[in-house]
């Protein structure tokens, strides 16, 4: 056994631990800002939230926000009368500088975000599907911009458990649509 080998053990544990008590910070977040929301479901660090008007799939960043600083997170949207299906949404860590690009970086695909104040979203449903597509198959998401001192920032998600919460978001909302 080498020397580093319960060095790096516990860095591992100790790192599952910090990541674990993330995740559940978000989670209990999420629905302490909701009443009457549910989580459809949670794993890695994604849930699927059914907020009764709309269903999401939520991750935060992975860095965590100092006390007092915005906790940047994205998500993907649905609505039961499909006006938002897939839609990707971000809060930003910061405001970017007026009229600077977002961009949104999945698995080296990028996609240019519409933005206002702090937060960004997706341009329409073609690059909706096609953020969703990336996602799949991609272990993270980075979104880029400048802030107002023209610094670079930058958000980055991890991907893992976001397959399934976006299909469990999608089809809790999906189970609410009116017939025709």
């Amino acid at each position: 056994m080498s020397l580093l080998g319960p060095f790096c053990l516990r860095a591992k544990v100790r790192y599952l631990l910090v990541l674990m008590r993330a995740v559940a910070a978000f989670f209990a977040s999420a629905l302490a800002v909701a009443p009457g929301a549910s989580v459809v479901f949670a794993g890695g660090g994604w849930a699927a939230i059914d907020r009764g008007g709309s269903c999401e799939a939520l991750a935060r960043s992975v860095l965590i926000a100092p006390k007092g600083r915005v906790q940047a997170t994205a998500g993907f949207a649905f609505t039961p009368d499909r006006r938002r299906w897939g839609e990707f949404h971000a809060h930003l860590s910061r405001v970017p500088r007026a009229g600077s690009s977002v961009m949104l970086s999945v698995g080296g695909q990028p996609f240019l975000l519409v933005n206002r104040r702090d937060w960004a979203w997706s341009r329409g449903s073609r690059q909706e599907q096609a953020i969703i597509a990336a996602s799949r198959n991609a272990s993270a998401l980075r979104i880029e911009a400048r802030d107002a001192a023209g610094r670079r920032f930058v958000d980055t998600y991890a991907l893992g458990g976001a397959p399934t919460a976006i299909d469990a978001a999608a089809a809790a909302c999906a189970g609410k649509m009116q017939p025709r």
